[in-house]
């Protein structure tokens, strides 16, 4: 049997549809309240609700949302995104990178977590199969307490390193993965140790069909995304419109390199749009309509060509291939 976990339920791989792979699209992580940095804080459901809209009204039709734990989600506005729109959303159990570590436990959470005032004091007074129980409880029961279930497990690591508690909430999710069938994303910081966490997940036995690996247009080096791809892997190129960090043409050369490869079925593609800033209805920004909107074409165009069939790639990254990434498969 094999379905995609969303909050309003399971569904058939085939009604997933058009799919952002890595958003995130309610959240006040207490790391950058803490810091003051207002740009970082998805906190107006309405707003957010709006930037959705724009993309279910250009086609769109699922969205997997991110955000974990200790990202300061709200599950209950996120669900009710997704009730009031119409339009799937994935939601994500497990955890994000160390540096997120410091904030502060949200109340709800201490009758189930036990009290902890910090993320790290409970990730490092934990055993790594009592954090695997969380996360197979936030997929099986429902993310912090709600009855909305998490469809994919993930962990995250830091930049050219992995430190002892990130291998530690790594071996957790790879453990619940085992137990739950989830499928598994991984947070790489600028692209880096995604080979390393590979390793990792083999120790644990992980089939890496099973896994995504957020972040690849961070660190664009095609030598370095083909030895991954060869690995059965998904790179999930989720930078799209940051050109801060690159101009399109490089992320798009990135991807047509790979297909050239022969690993078209292995690639996702998002946003990852976190800040206000990138939002259209928070601050003016380019908005979630901008992939399906404006990328797109511009993508099929340059596929085009270069001898591709650019219609069929976008086809593959944005419905075929989240079909079968986020797919359960006991």
């Amino acid at each position: 049997m094999s379905y995609i976990r969303t909050l309003k339920g399971d569904i058939n791989p085939e009604e997933l549809g058009f799919t952002y792979s890595h958003e995130h699209i309610v959240c006040r992580p207490d790391y950058w309240v803490q810091r003051g940095e207002d740009d970082l804080l998805l906190d107006d459901k309405e707003k957010s609700k709006m930037d959705v809209k724009d993309f279910k009204n250009h086609g769109g039709k699922s969205i997997v949302d991110a955000t974990a734990v200790d990202y300061g989600r709200d599950v209950q506005a996120v669900k009710e995104i997704s009730d009031e729109l119409d339009i799937h959303i994935v939601g994500t159990a497990g955890f994000n990178k160390s540096f997120l570590w410091d904030a502060k436990v949200k109340e709800e959470l201490k009758p189930i977590i036990g009290e902890y005032d910090t993320y790290i004091q409970w990730i490092e007074n934990t055993s790594i199969n009592k954090l695997a129980e969380f996360v197979i409880k936030e997929v099986e029961e429902g993310l912090e307490g709600t009855p909305f279930k998490a469809g994919q497990v993930k962990f995250g690591t830091a930049y050219n390193r992995i430190i002892p508690l990130e291998e530690k909430t790594l071996r957790a999710v790879a453990r619940a993965h085992h137990e739950t069938k989830a499928p598994i994303h991984s947070h790489t910081e600028a692209g880096t140790m995604a080979l390393e966490q590979i390793e990792l997940l083999q120790s644990e036995n992980i089939n890496l069909e099973f896994l995504s690996i957020g972040h690849m247009d961070r660190n664009p080096d095609p030598y370095y995304h083909e030895q991954i791809a060869k690995t059965g892997a998904y790179l999930s190129f989720d930078g799209i419109a940051k050109i801060k960090y690159a101009p399109e043409s490089t992320r798009i050369n990135c991807i047509l390199h790979l297909v050239e490869k022969g690993y078209e079925n292995q690639i996702l593609v998002s946003g990852d749009t976190a800040r206000k800033t990138y939002y259209k209805h928070y601050d003016h920004g380019l908005g979630l309509e901008y992939i399906i909107a404006k990328w797109i074409p511009r993508f099929i165009d340059e596929a085009n060509q270069r001898g591709f069939d650019g219609e069929k790639l976008i086809h593959k990254f944005f419905v075929e291939n989240p079909a079968r990434c986020f797919t359960f498969k006991k």
